[in-house]
C-alpha cells in the first residue's frame, strides 16, 4: 500500500470559534480524525463542492445583519457577497 503524502500546511491563524462551531469540529475530528487544521482545509477548500452558494451568502448576510461585520478596509460585493 502506498504511504499517503503529508499535505503542508504553511499559513498560521489563530482562531476564535462559538462553542457551537467548536463542538461541530470535534465532532468531525472524532469521526474523520484528521485534526483540527486539516478539517478546516478540507471544509473551506472544498466549500463549493457542498454548499449551496446562494444559501451560503443568506447565511453571511444574516449572521452580518445580527452580529455586525468587523471593521475592515475589505468591503463584501452586493451580489456575489465576496
Amino acid at each position: 500500500m502506498k504511504k499517503p503524502k503529508r499535505l503542508p500546511l504553511p499559513k498560521r491563524f489563530h482562531a476564535a470559534l462559538t462553542e457551537d462551531a467548536y463542538s461541530r469540529l470535534r465532532d468531525l475530528n472524532e469521526k474523520w480524525g484528521l485534526g483540527n487544521n486539516y478539517l478546516l482545509v478540507v471544509l473551506l477548500e472544498h466549500l463549493d463542492a457542498y454548499a449551496d452558494a446562494d444559501k451560503l451568502d443568506t447565511v453571511f448576510r444574516d449572521f452580518i445583519e445580527e452580529f455586525g461585520a468587523p471593521s475592515t478596509n475589505v468591503k463584501p460585493d452586493r451580489k456575489s457577497g465576496k
